[in-house]
């Protein structure tokens, strides 16, 4: 059983009171294929207080299962939006300026500006319009961060699920385009397809062979 998070770090920056506080959260650094996905949440405080986010924890921490479910209620009772981070961008940028791009532009696809972000990770979006805190361990630790984690790995693997019927072969629908030894067997042997980040050791040691896109 997951250890249960309050809303505790939101209410000490004014959550409840007046202030609109917006999780951000990041998933998909580590594949070898598809885009990085980020969501930005703004939960409502009357909804917290009420026990309807009481099962929100860390996407890693939870199943499948309970991620889609948790999803769905958190974008039905809260505000979410998504930011993407193409595989060209990725591969223009390198991954971490990738992430953070997609981090604000989740921000800035909010239909009403936060007073302030809390941002899971080291390191803070450039040049953001808005007042930002980075809290490491953020997904384990704040609730409307580990919303956003929950709605971004959704988001992102659903989208893994559609590019693994597209390009079928490299098991995408279950590793999410992480470097497992199948993942990493099927790109040798299949090649490299649009949907790959050239930039990667792995993929940029097959990308000139034989049936590589």
């Amino acid at each position: 059983m997951t250890e249960r998070l309050n809303f505790a770090v939101e209410e000490g920056f004014g959550a409840g009171k007046g202030r609109i506080i917006a999780g951000v959260d990041e998933v998909g650094r580590g594949p070898l294929a598809g885009p990085v996905t980020a969501a930005a949440v703004i939960l409502p405080p009357a909804a917290v207080t009420a026990g309807r986010f009481a099962d929100v924890a860390d996407s890693k921490k939870l199943t499948e299962k309970d991620r889609n479910s948790l999803c769905r209620l958190i974008c039905r009772e809260a505000t979410v939006r998504i930011g993407w981070a193409t595989v060209a961008e990725i591969d223009q940028l390198n991954i971490l300026q990738a992430s953070l791009l997609a981090m604000r532009r989740a921000l800035a696809r909010l239909p009403q500006r936060p007073d302030l972000a809390l941002i899971d990770g080291k390191q803070l979006p450039p040049d953001l319009p808005i007042q930002a805190e980075a809290i490491v361990g953020g997904d384990a630790n704040v609730l409307s961060i580990a919303a956003a984690s929950i709605v971004a790995k959704v988001e992102r693997d659903g989208l893994m699920a559609v590019l693994d019927r597209r390009y079928p072969g490299y098991g995408w629908a279950t590793n999410k385009g992480y470097p497992t030894p199948a993942h990493r067997a099927a790109l040798i042997d299949l090649g490299v397809t649009p949907e790959h980040r050239r930039s990667f050791a792995p993929v940029r040691a097959v990308a000139g062979s034989p049936g590589s896109a």
